[in-house]
């Protein structure tokens, strides 16, 4: 079975611009995403951007990126349109998030090996939910069908930011997704839902449509970057 991880990555954010170039420990941030999913057992990694700067750092680091069209609106579609040019395609791709520095090798390895034992549609990850990220509408949960733990995945029930029900199966999303071929193709050529929309959550698409997604648990959350705040506290890990 080939897998491929594609990290999506473009220059439009808002909350902090330039975002995938800014600098920690003298290398842009999403080289050193790409250096993560590197170590994992996964041999081909590319970075998908619309981004000629993005390409360029990429390349001139030894790495493999696509241009993209600029309109894609989430990562998934930037990701098919990178996989439609490949003259053979892959079983099973990884989205790995272009803002995630601290990504853990073994958490893609361990999505990974779900996938191909379990020929699931489509995973994702989770971890802990701290209490004082409950009401945090940055911090996306995940509601889940059952308990799950480092042994077990369980079907996601929803994601969303905020929520007036408590629910007992309740985590911290870890943006990483994986799906087959051709479950991504699937996802593509559906009409985004409202609750993607309201939500500004991709995955929601995929659950509107009734595509299992199934998550697993991963005991560290790897920090997003979305604020100059979380930037902060990434130069300080990494410094």
């Amino acid at each position: 079975m080939k897998t491929v991880i594609i990290i999506p990555s473009h220059l439009g954010a808002k909350r902090l611009p330039n975002k995938p170039l800014l600098l920690i420990k003298n290398d842009p941030m999403i080289v050193h995403v790409w250096r993560q999913a590197k170590k994992t057992n996964i041999k081909e990694v590319f970075v998908a951007t619309s981004d000629q700067e993005i390409y360029d750092v990429i390349i001139n680091n030894g790495g493999k990126c696509i241009l993209t069209d600029k309109n894609h609106t989430n990562g998934s579609d930037r990701i098919f349109e990178a996989v439609e040019g490949f003259d053979s395609k892959p079983d099973l791709i990884i989205n790995v998030q272009g803002d995630m520095p601290l990504i853990n090798p073994d958490a893609i390895n361990y999505l990974e090996n779900f996938m191909i034992t379990q020929s699931a549609e489509m995973a994702t990850l989770a971890s802990k939910l701290e209490l004082e990220d409950l009401d945090n509408p940055n911090v996306v949960k995940v509601e889940t069908e059952e308990e799950i733990s480092s042994e077990n995945f369980s079907t996601a029930k929803d994601f969303f930011r905020k929520k007036d029900k408590r629910t007992n199966f309740l985590y911290h999303h870890v943006g990483i997704y994986a799906y087959q071929f051709q479950t991504l193709k699937k996802y593509v050529s559906l009409q985004k839902t409202q609750n993607e929309l309201e939500r500004s959550l991709e995955q929601m698409r995929a659950l509107d449509n009734k595509i299992k997604i199934y998550v697993g648990f991963v005991k560290d959350y790897p920090l997003g970057v979305d604020t100059q705040e979380d930037l902060d506290k990434i130069r300080k890990i990494i410094s």
